[in-house]
């Protein structure tokens, strides 16, 4: 992110009222940006109700139905054509401009986490062991919320803009599926965003180039032959294999990989023995590779596929590496961005933050591989609260669902011309 971006204190919205003849006369941008921060402010009460109804009936990926629903109905309530099923779970809906112009895609995502929520709200999740940890609940109203603006500007607005309500982000498999089923068909342009609670509410964040990283799955067997614990020198030991290579791994980032090339490897989980007199024969352990470029990501699976042959020569053992690759880093257009952030700016005012590449991966990577996009960051951190994403405890600050509709309708009628 470019250093000279400052944040800046964002007021709600000033109070507007906006009549059928105003939306119809607008004409120059500052009755656009009038007109977007009042019908924020007017469609806020009902954009949190709605936060709040997802919030409780929190679905994992590919199985929100009920999220879906309450989505074509709010879309059908703002007179706009949805299509539902895309991607299994997903619901398209689409917004025609008066004049002219690209089709621009809007995504946000819908599907929940698997964990308990701890947060104690009278609206907390009634889904046993499911949650809206990561905010998707806020992404969908927020989308909502783009989409209410937009559809009482469309006379005046060139173009088409196209809502993708994704399901299965959290598996990194919903914009593929929604892909194939031809969400993005004739698209020109494509805008995503997320919400970041390290950033207070009322600030924004982008970063030129790739902005999330590409995640890569690893599980590796290792064999060996089991035998008495009183008499290794009869085996060969998986468990010592496993962890030496669970130690050496560590040197693909430390000792491969350039310092200013940003790359974690991280072993989440080791299985292996039943008790403690046993060698037994085999120890599988599970891991993730982060990258932000093709070409570490390649050179980081060549030094994980070394090191798995190099243990098994000194410690006789016999590795399976299942190498399961997963979506590529999220690369922000440059182009897309300048122009995006140019419509959040004249919209809000100076509300940029710095912000850094995040190693978390996004499938919304799988849109920006096809057309030129732009992912962004809407601060929703509560004063006072320092939760973080995927915490049994994370509460965003409602007020970042306004505040990100009136950022991203101001961006897309500035990508729109």
């Amino acid at each position: 992110m470019a250093g000279d971006l400052l944040a800046s204190a964002v007021p709600r919205a000033a109070s507007y009222t906006i009549g059928a003849s105003k939306v119809r006369s607008l004409g120059h941008i500052n009755d656009f940006r009038s007109a977007i921060a009042g019908l924020a402010q007017d469609e806020e009460p009902a954009l949190i109700a709605i936060r709040r109804e997802l919030h409780a009936h929190p679905e994992l990926a590919f199985e929100e139905h009920r999220t879906a629903g309450v989505v074509a109905r709010e879309l059908a309530r703002l007179g706009i054509s949805a299509r539902t099923g895309v991607g299994r779970t997903g619901v398209v809906g689409t917004i025609q401009g008066g004049r002219p112009g690209p089709v621009l895609a809007l995504r946000g995502d819908m599907d929940a986490l698997p964990i308990e929520e701890r947060t104690g709200l009278a609206f907390a999740s009634q889904n046993p062991g499911r949650m809206h940890a990561c905010g998707h609940d806020v992404h969908s109203s927020t989308l909502l919320g783009v989409a209410a603006i937009l559809a009482k500007l469309a006379p005046q607005m060139a173009g088409t803009v196209r809502l993708l309500f994704q399901p299965a982000e959290e598996i990194l498999g919903g914009a593929a599926a929604m892909i194939a089923d031809g969400a993005l068909d004739g698209v020109d342009v494509a805008l995503g965003f997320h919400n970041h609670p390290e950033m207070p509410v009322g600030t924004f964040g982008a970063v030129r180039g790739a902005t999330y990283a590409a995640c890569d799955r690893f599980r590796i067997v290792v064999r060996g032959v089991s035998g008495h614990a009183a008499y290794p020198h009869t085996t060969v030991d998986p468990i010592v294999a496993a962890a030496q290579l669970v130690t050496t791994l560590q040197t693909v980032v430390s000792r491969e990989i350039g310092p200013l090339d940003p790359c974690v490897v991280t072993v989440g989980a080791i299985h292996g023995g039943t008790v403690h007199n046993i060698i037994p024969d085999s120890c599988e352990l599970l891991g993730t590779v982060r990258t932000l470029s093709a070409s570490v990501r390649m050179q980081a699976e060549a030094a994980v596929r070394r090191i798995c042959a190099g243990t098994d020569a000194t410690l006789r053992t016999v590795s399976e590496l299942h190498w399961a690759p997963g979506v590529p880093p999220t690369v922000n257009d440059d182009g897309v961005l300048q122009t995006a952030i140019a419509g959040v700016t004249r919209q809000l005012g100076e509300v940029l933050v710095p912000c850094e590449a995040s190693m978390g991966a996004e499938d919304f990577a799988m849109i920006a591989e096809r057309v030129p996009s732009f992912v962004l960051r809407i601060g929703s951190g509560a004063a006072g609260r320092n939760d973080h994403l995927h915490n049994s405890h994370y509460q965003p600050d409602e007020a970042c669902i306004g505040l990100g509709a009136q950022a991203l309708a101001g961006a897309a009628l500035e990508l729109l011309g």
